[in-house]
């Protein structure tokens, strides 16, 4: 397996920490005015979910794990779990919610994501920026009461509540950001 320096550390990476896969969930660059400079980590252990946090020094050498990335459509729920398709073998592989995180109340059926696998089992997902939902439900908003950049509360497509302007009503697209669940923008319908 290869190794690789921490000065090299990204986001979302996966590293061997005390014999067990763990995935960076933050890292941090530190260089201290006195002594040599380290790198601070919060590690997610694959297998147990667990997040720990632990330091190295500066140009120590881990072992990366051979993540791979394959695109994958989501075609339904079944329980609690994501069941996809690989879009290049056509074969079918069920996601925990846990996998997924936050994202998994944006997810739509039908629509393809780019999943990451570490001896073929599914550790995370590579989030898009933006993903468009449609608006279900959204109560309306008092004229006149725009002056403050006041919010109101509204469900999408796939059940997600998302606070969002007053101008925006039933029948709108929205872009909002899957890592914050935050409204972005209002799409023009094509």
């Amino acid at each position: 397996m290869a190794t690789i320096s921490t000065s090299e550390f990204e986001k979302g990476m996966c590293i061997e920490y005390k014999g067990e896969p763990n995935q960076i969930v933050e890292f941090q660059f530190v260089n201290p005015g006195k002594g040599s400079a380290f790198i601070r980590t919060k590690l997610k252990n694959i297998k147990t979910g667990r997040v720990q946090e632990f330091t190295y020094k500066s140009g120590e050498t881990v072992t990366l794990l051979p993540v791979e990335v394959h695109e994958m459509q989501y075609l339904y729920k079944s329980g609690l779990d994501f069941v996809c398709m690989d879009t290049r073998s056509y074969e079918q592989i069920t996601i925990p919610k846990e996998v997924l995180g936050n994202f998994a109340k944006f997810t739509k059926e039908g629509d393809v994501y780019q999943i990451q696998l570490l001896n073929n089992e599914p550790i995370g997902m590579r989030l898009p920026k933006k993903v468009r939902l449609l608006v279900s439900e959204a109560e309306e908003g008092v004229k006149g009461n725009t002056v403050t950049g006041a919010k109101k509360t509204v469900v999408v497509e796939t059940g997600a509540s998302i606070l969002v302007p007053l101008f925006i009503k039933t029948g709108d697209v929205i872009s909002v950001n899957p890592q914050t669940g935050e409204y972005l923008e209002r799409e023009s319908q094509k």
